[in-house]
């Protein structure tokens, strides 16, 4: 079990749900009875004591249907991630705050990451989000490369999959922000395509093969040079998916650029 901010939140949505349901089933009717043994009837006019509520019930009935909420969001249907790195340049951005679809690989169990319902499977192209198989506690976002019994090769900067060498297309300096000095390619791994990069200057020292196992992926990251990945670290389990990342909803570093904002992540 990981102790994320999934767990918190479940544990922030336990207490104030306990605590309204022993306000409903236990305090109240104390505090009715209460009222109702010291109501006084003088000339004619009733006259009571009204029963405050404690201050945790009257936070816990305020926050525990708004925490229910986003714990399910979050749990089941989206979550927001922030980009932190400039490894997925120069699809993603550092600053740009995407959404994952956390039910586009099955429906799991927060927290415990149960899977109770399976749906589609990664497909090549895709960008996930996962927890670090190193490190669980930290979640990493890369692009599919590999799928489940995939042949990969990467020899001086060339992606093969399955013998065959990836097509790409050489577009031009890359001149966004976040990297110098790359040269610009369009990446096809499926029937879309995708930007990615690569540093002429750079030694290529993540060279290889690998054979994906079951129930795993090869990713990597856009920034070819610059990306810690399953060269470095091997494949992803199926078990650490989180979800697949389909759209930026914000963008925000040294400032605001609102023309990334509701773009689609291909």
């Amino acid at each position: 079990m990981i102790l994320d901010f999934s767990f918190y939140l479940f544990v922030a949505v336990v207490f104030t749900g306990i605590v309204w349901l022993v306000e409903i089933w236990l305090l109240k009717p104390r505090r009715s009875k209460v009222i109702h043994n010291s109501t006084q009837i003088h000339q004619g006019v009733e006259i009571s004591r009204k029963g405050n509520e404690p201050i945790i019930v009257e936070y816990s009935k305020s926050f525990f249907p708004v925490l229910l909420i986003v714990f399910l969001l979050r749990g089941f249907i989206v979550e927001p991630f922030r980009i932190p790195s400039g490894s997925m340049l120069p699809s993603l951005y550092i600053g740009d705050f995407i959404l994952v679809n956390k039910f586009a690989y099955g429906v799991k169990v927060p927290i415990i990451n149960f899977k109770l319902v399976e749906l589609d499977s990664p497909e090549r192209g895709d960008v996930v989000v996962f927890r670090y198989p190193r490190d669980p506690s930290l979640d990493y976002i890369k692009r599919v490369i590999g799928l489940p019994g995939d042949h990969i090769a990467y020899y001086n900067k060339v992606l093969y999959v399955n013998g065959k060498p990836v097509d790409r297309e050489f577009v031009g300096q890359y001149k966004g922000p976040g990297q110098t000095f790359a040269n610009e390619y369009i990446e096809k791994l499926k029937e879309g395509e995708h930007s990615m990069l690569l540093l002429p200057a750079r030694p290529n020292n993540l060279q290889g093969e690998y054979i994906v196992p079951e129930a795993s992926y090869f990713v990597m990251g856009d920034n070819r040079d610059n990306s810690n990945d399953s060269r470095v670290w091997g494949p992803v389990p199926e078990s650490n998916l989180v979800g697949k990342a389909f759209m930026i909803w914000m963008h925000y570093s040294d400032e605001w650029h609102m023309d990334r904002v509701g773009n689609f992540i291909k």
